[in-house]
């Protein structure tokens, strides 16, 4: 029971309740400058880099970085997570992605043509972040009751959201500025990230810690596998952004397709946040008025349609409209499947299920990203994103007759 349920002897709160919980508001401004400092290092990345090199394929690499450690780390980054004080992993792993940021800039600014070192730094920041997501996910629980965990999850996405909207649109006239001072911007977001996290007071050390073992490695695993509904939910959306990712892909539209430049990159880099925040005010507010398992699938086949018609169109605002419905469809699913798996595991799991959820999701982002990258590079970039598009809508379908434990899920 949380500190929250005590004061009110489990009774239940209205949802105002979450906005006077300090802890849960540091957590609030921790994840929002996190995911802004994120959202700012990669719209200017990828700028940089496709500046430099002109190479659509360079943008895949960069995917691939930031993919690449969580894919190396996550199963230690679960364990750690279960075993540490989740306030030391927010607050260290911030620590190390402001000083990424700060030597990106830094080589931008001094260093030679050569983008192999901004490639080195990226994966020491995707080592950071897969140690970073496992300990974000499993503190939320201990932050808030459980009856209003779905309105906590939507809110936490919701500053997620405005900080994906925020930062893709600062990010993109930061670039123009001169000095590399959008690179300074993001390392001051990861220290500010730091230190919200260090300031929360709950507890959120592991007492009851598990002797090491195999099941202590791969705990999170077994129990993914012996729940079906979050197999199925955690298993689609793997797929779903592997096959949809289109995000790495924005700076070939800019520049080649859409002339709009890095101000028109960072507002469609912004689009999808729109759509997700508008999304996920909602669900803070009203939840699902759907059954559940409905919902989650219906909102990965509009996803999906979304990705097809955003690849061919050659028309500014049409392209931010589909790129809005994008990111509101995936708010859609992204709330259902963390609802699930927050709520269904137990706390001494929840790092280590996290760790494998990190994968589905965030991995597979930056994956989905790279394997756009080589796709565009064989076939043409526009061919390559309606390809995933087209892909994610069978797997849908596929997974919507294999799963009926989801399909039929009303609530939470």
């Amino acid at each position: 029971m949380t500190a929250i349920e005590e004061e009110q002897g489990g009774e239940p709160a209205g949802v105002g309740e979450l906005w006077r919980n300090r802890d849960f508001l540091l957590y609030l401004a921790s994840r929002g400058l996190m995911v802004t400092g994120r959202q700012i290092l990669s719209v200017a990345v990828g700028w940089d880099v496709y500046a430099r090199t002109g190479n659509v394929v360079d943008l895949g690499l960069i995917g691939l970085c930031l993919f690449f450690p969580i894919l190396v780390f996550f199963i230690p980054a679960g364990v750690t997570a279960d075993r540490v004080d989740r306030r030391l992993i927010l607050g260290s792993t911030q620590l190390v992605q402001a000083f990424t940021g700060a030597a990106i800039g830094l080589w931008f600014h001094f260093g030679d043509s050569s983008v192999s070192v901004v490639f080195l730094f990226l994966l020491l920041s995707g080592s950071a972040h897969a140690f970073l997501n496992p300990a974000l996910n499993s503190a939320l629980p201990k932050l808030v009751p459980r009856h209003l965990f779905s309105n906590a999850v939507a809110s936490s996405s919701s500053v997620s959201k405005i900080a994906q909207l925020v930062g893709p649109v600062g990010g993109g006239f930061l670039i123009a500025l001169p000095g590399q001072a959008v690179y300074m911007v993001v390392t001051l977001m990861f220290l500010l990230g730091a230190l919200a996290a260090i300031m929360i007071r709950a507890n959120l050390r592991i007492t009851e810690k598990e002797p090491w073992s195999y099941s202590l490695l791969f705990g999170g695993f077994g129990f993914i596998w012996a729940t079906p509904k979050v197999l199925a939910a955690m298993s689609i959306d793997l797929i779903a952004v592997l096959f949809g990712g289109l995000i790495g892909m924005l700076p070939v539209y800019a520049v080649d397709i859409l002339h709009v430049g890095p101000q028109g990159l960072g507002i469609m880099r912004a689009a999808p946040a729109v759509g997700a925040f508008t999304t996920a005010l909602a669900l803070a507010s009203y939840r699902l008025p759907w059954p559940v398992g409905r919902a989650f699938f219906m909102s990965i086949a509009i996803f999906g349609c979304s990705i097809v018609a955003f690849s061919f169109s050659t028309n500014f605002w049409f392209s931010l409209v589909t790129l809005v419905v994008y990111g509101a469809s995936d708010m859609v699913s992204v709330y259902v499947r963390q609802t699930l798996i927050q709520i269904d595991t137990p706390d001494e799991l929840r790092g280590r299920v996290s760790a494998v959820s990190s994968i589905s999701a965030g991995g597979s982002t930056q994956l989905g990203d790279f394997r756009a990258g080589i796709m565009a590079g064989a076939m043409g970039t526009p061919a390559a994103v309606a390809a995933g598009g087209l892909l994610t809508l069978a797997a849908t379908a596929l997974w919507y007759r294999l799963f009926p434990e989801l399909r039929k899920l009303t609530t939470f």
